[in-house]
Formats: C-alpha cells, structure tokens, sequence
C-alpha cells in the first residue's frame, strides 16, 4: 500500500463494527503556482499582520482568542480550552447512520474529497467488507466527522480499491436555485433550434477524461518565470520567509527551480557587508536605485 499523509485519524462505525481509519486527501497542489505581493521600489514583500483594530498594535499569537459577535456588536469571547473540550462524538469517530441511492445527492453539494485508508493490518478486513457492501448495493453512506475545528456532513463511497469521503455543505450553505433562476422566462423555444443544439451535444459527446484537459495559464507563467530566470531578471527581494537564505529570491515550484538551475540555498549575507558590497550581487540587467539601499539581510 503506497505511503500516504495522512492529517485525520479516528474510527469508522457502522452499527456495532468499529475500524481504526485515516484520511489522506485526494487532491494535489503542485499545479498551483504561489505568486508573492512585492513592493516594487523598495523590493520586499508585502506583509499581512495581525494588528489590534483601532491601535494598529501587533498582537502576537499567544494573545489572540476566538469570539463570536452578538447582535449588539458586543462578543463572547472563548479560550482555546472551552473550544476544546466541547463534547462532540464526531471528533475521533465517522458514523454511517444512514445510506442513500448514489444518485441521490445533488452534485452542488459535494465540497472536498478525502481518500479513506485502513489504519493497521487488523483494519483491513472491516474495511473491505464495507467497500464491497456499498459497491454491491450502489448505495452511499451518510454521516458527520469533525475536523479543522468543524463538524462536516460526509458521503462515503467506494474509490478504486479503496473508500472514499466526500464533505458535503449543509442545506443552509445552498443557494435556492428557483430564487435565483426567478428572473428567466419560460416562454416555449423554437423546436428546430433545440434540434440543432441536440445535434451538437451528441457529436461531442466522448467519455471525461480530465488528462485531456491542461491548465493553460499555468504553463505560461512556467514559461514566463524561466524566461524571467534564464535572461538575469530575477531580483533581491526582502522581507522574504523567515529562514536565512540570499542571493535571487523566485516563487514558483521546486522543479522549476531545478530545471534552470537556480537555488536559493545560497549562504545569507554578513550583517558586516556594506551596501556597496551588496549590490554587487544584484543581475546586471537591474537599474540602480536613485538612493542607498537600506541594509538588510535577504530572504528566501
């Protein structure tokens, strides 16, 4: 079995059988490129804090509670313990209390999928035993799992091999769609011009493949960034994350990173070194700053 992340563990219940699982998730993030906010003269990066409203003093963590606002604008304020030890049998437990037909559930209500994993090698038969139930009766199981501090309506169902759970938003998280669609008329159509629109549909109708479809603006920032790199247009940027690294500062993917050969592994720079020193490092392509650059160490 392939080793996977796993960032929920607990049980799963169905009637009187209980099986330690764990949840992996079933999407990935490497498509996704981080772009930074960048103070263009200065070069450094923008920064969100966590600032008292009408002070603008920096709060630190350690200080920071949760509230809930009261209609008054007054709030009710609750330690990280009084959060913690609200009784809820979701936290550590998934419970199959009800099944439901597998078209049932409209697609407007599925959220985030999550991959279901035995936890253990005892696990594993209760597992496969309630994967081959719900593949034979086609039937989806329904329940609640707490976790990130939330309590979820979730879909089990079998995936491949294995299980998977599917987070579904509350009926008070959807829209009424006769509400929003109120405004379209239902005057009849044209029945030649729904014939043509049929006729469409079916000469492109194939099986969904997601592979076939790329991430186009993906791929032309990629491109955008090493052509960026490979000409000497990358750029010192401060205020970067916190550990110490110099030299050229790009956010984009590691393997990108290794295809053009660049790194920000470099040593970070002396609190010793002069500004002059400092701006012999910077790409020649880069103008010269109308005023001396303030000395700080460079960031990763």
């Amino acid at each position: 079995m392939a080793t996977a992340r796993s960032f929920w563990k607990g049980h799963l219940r169905l009637a009187l059988v209980t099986i330690p699982i764990r949840l992996v998730s079933a999407t990935a993030s490497e498509d996704k490129i981080a772009l930074h906010q960048v103070d263009k003269k200065s070069k450094q990066r923008i920064r969100y804090q966590k600032v008292a409203g009408e002070t603008g003093k920096v709060v630190p963590q350690s200080d920071i509670v949760q509230g809930y606002e009261l209609d008054d604008g007054n709030y009710v304020l609750f330690e990280p313990d009084e959060l913690d030890k609200l009784k809820l049998s979701t936290r550590h437990t998934v419970e199959l209390t009800e099944f439901v037909e597998a078209c049932s559930i409209d697609p407007l209500y599925f959220d985030n999928p999550y991959y279901v994993l035995p936890d253990g090698d005892v696990a594993e038969e209760g597992y496969r035993i309630i994967r081959d139930a719900l593949r034979a009766t086609k039937k989806y199981g329904v329940g609640q799992l707490t976790m990130r501090g939330r309590e979820n309506l979730i879909a089990m169902k079998p995936s491949g091999d294995g299980l998977m759970i599917e987070t579904l938003r509350y009926a008070s998280e959807v829209r009424d769609a006769d509400e929003i669609f109120d405004g379209i008329g239902n005057e009849k159509l044209r029945p030649e011009l729904i014939d043509m629109a049929k006729q469409l549909i079916n000469e492109r109708t194939r099986k969904f493949n997601p592979a076939d479809f790329k991430n186009h603006y993906a791929e032309a920032l990629r491109k955008l960034v090493k052509e960026k790199v490979e000409g000497g247009l990358s750029t010192e940027v401060s205020g970067g994350e916190e550990q110490p690294s110099g030299g050229t500062v790009i956010d984009f993917m590691e393997a990108l990173r290794r295809s053009t050969g660049k790194s920000t592994s470099k040593p970070a720079a002396s609190k010793t070194k002069t500004a002059a020193s400092r701006q012999k490092r910077e790409p020649v392509k880069r103008a010269p700053a109308k005023t001396p650059k303030k000395k700080s160490r460079a960031r990763g």
